[in-house]
């Protein structure tokens, strides 16, 4: 096992991972030490953030304990391909997961039997999902994981939801027109005028800001908002048969609880996690990084069957 405190980040270099599409998806590779095939984790990133956005820490330690790392940018996001930019889809992005699961069973250094799917925040809608219906994962890790959309439109005062959804009616209809998205600010100040105004909103956005230069303006096309209430994988949560742990905050105020919980009852070898503070201290800098991080890392030694302390 490797010192978790050494401050030399491992190596990474940047591959471009081609989309059925013909897109490409820009992502971060790591590559451990010593001889393979290694077990690896596939990452993402949660709603409307990009890779370089708090993502290194864990993908450099997850590195250091013998993992290769395959941390990613969406389609139409940070530095990949796809236009509109700045769009989300709910299919789309986790189509981007199963690729990039497909091309790390393909690398011959990694362990295609022992591949995990990780995602923090709405990426933990779609390892939720993925758990339950791909058979190539050895296990998954979903990060104060949004689990059911429609329970996380209930977070939006009901005033700023009937805006918000008109703004992305209007969107949708200038997409169909070939107009240029209208675009909303992700994370606000409580009152302004975005998708989140919690009292935490800002904080987040500090906590997901990128700290390498990519393009990423803490903003996401309205026309996203309209089918993400759609995707519940909750109601999937029976049907996981891999180990999946989940790190559910103690006081979050962007993904819903109760959601996640019944995730953790319904699902046969499900690991629960209760973290300090609420949805962003999972970060680095927040309250619970270091319990996060070390239970993620010993929860993926010991499925990958790899010694643990």
């Amino acid at each position: 096992m490797s010192d978790p405190n050494t401050k030399i980040p491992p190596p990474r270099t940047t591959v471009r991972i081609p989309t059925l599409g013909g897109e490409e998806l820009d992502a971060w590779f790591y590559e451990p030490a010593g001889q393979g095939p290694h077990p690896a984790v596939v990452m993402g990133h949660g709603l409307g953030a990009v890779k370089a956005g708090g993502l290194a820490p864990f993908a450099e330690r997850f590195c250091r304990e013998g993992f290769a790392v395959v941390a990613i940018d969406y389609r139409q996001w940070g530095a990949s391909s796809g236009w509109p930019r700045d769009e989300l889809n709910v299919p789309r992005q986790r189509q981007d997961y199963s690729t990039v699961i497909g091309w790390a069973a393909a690398h011959p250094n990694i362990d295609a039997q022992r591949i995990f799917a990780w995602g923090t925040s709405f990426a933990g809608m779609h390892v939720t999902a993925l758990a339950a219906s791909d058979s190539r994962l050895a296990g998954a890790v979903a990060q104060c994981p949004l689990v059911d959309g429609l329970a996380g439109a209930t977070l939006i005062r009901p005033s700023r939801s009937i805006r918000l959804m008109s703004v992305a009616l209007a969107d949708r209809i200038g997409s169909l027109l070939g107009r240029a998205p209208i675009y909303l600010p992700i994370s606000v100040a409580p009152g302004q005028w975005g998708v989140s105004d919690t009292p935490d909103a800002l904080f987040g956005k500090e906590m997901v800001a990128p700290r390498e230069p990519v393009h990423w303006n803490n903003r996401l096309a309205a026309r996203s908002l309209l089918s993400i209430s759609m995707h519940r994988p909750v109601r999937r949560a029976a049907s996981i048969r891999i180990p999946i742990l989940l790190i559910v905050a103690e006081t979050d105020t962007q993904a819903p609880v109760a959601p996640a919980l019944r995730v953790a009852e319904l699902t046969a070898h499900a690991e629960l996690h209760r973290s300090k503070g609420g949805h962003y201290d999972v970060y680095q800098g927040g309250v619970a990084f270091d319990d996060t991080l070390r239970l993620e890392v010993e929860f993926l030694r010991r499925h990958a069957g790899l010694p643990t302390w």
